[in-house]
Parts: C-alpha cells; structure tokens; sequence
C-alpha cells in the first residue's frame, strides 16, 4: 500500500449522512461516471478496486481506490464558476493533506477522450503501487 496518513481508514471518518447521498449519486450518474465506471469498475485498471461516489472525509469522490490514495473526479461546467472552482482547489488541498492525490477530468474529456483518461489513471496508479520484493 501507499505510505499516506497511518491513521486514514477507508471512508476517513465520513459522517453517516454522506453514505446516504452517495448512494443516491450512485443510482443516478452522469453519462461521463457511467462510461468511466466501464473501465474502472472490477479491477480493470491495475488490478485496483475502484469505488464509484465515495464518502471521504466530508466529501463525496466521483472515484477512489484506497489501495494509492486515489481521487479522481470528473467536474461539470459548474466547476468552472468561480465559487465552485475555489471550492475544489480546497478539498484538493484538505486531501491531499490527507495522503490523497486528486485527479481531474472535465466530462467533455471523458467522453471524448476516455482512452486517455483510463490511459492517464493507468499511469498514475502505476507510480503509486509499491515496487516488488
């Protein structure tokens, strides 16, 4: 495993509240989720398990593989209004505080270009696998 925060445990002390909205995000995900999730769903993407609408901390991960400390979301247009792009630049920083690294897609390039999002993920979660014996 990664070497991040000893004390983060798989959901890092999310609140019970979050477990609920995140199965409600994981009934009903965008069009970009849904195709990701093809590529990233039973270990496909090196030999990872990935959880799709995640509870962590006080948020919600589009994505997360526990096994690296693995976020990846995929933002909306929303995510370009000034408030929101703020707020993510800040729950970027309180994960990564955590040992957590934060991917990011825009919907147009995942399902334009998922390919090269998997490609990318791909590569990432290969540096973050500990070396063999």
């Amino acid at each position: 495993m990664y070497p991040p925060d000893p004390h983060l445990t798989l959901f890092a002390n999310a609140p019970p509240w979050l477990f609920r909205f995140a199965k409600t995000l994981r009934a009903n995900p965008t069009p970009a989720e849904a195709l990701l999730w093809t590529h990233l769903s039973n270990k496909q993407c090196c030999g990872l398990k990935f959880r799709r609408q995640h509870p962590l901390l006080y948020f919600i991960a589009d994505f997360y593989c526990f096994e690296i400390r693995l976020v990846v979301e995929i933002d909306e247009a929303i995510h370009q209004v000034k408030e929101q792009y703020q707020y993510d630049a800040e729950r970027t920083r309180e994960l990564e505080q955590a040992g957590i690294m934060v991917m990011r897609f825009t919907n147009e390039t995942v399902l334009t270009e998922v390919k090269t999002v998997v490609s990318a993920i791909t590569q990432l979660a290969q540096n973050r696998l500990p070396l063999p014996p």
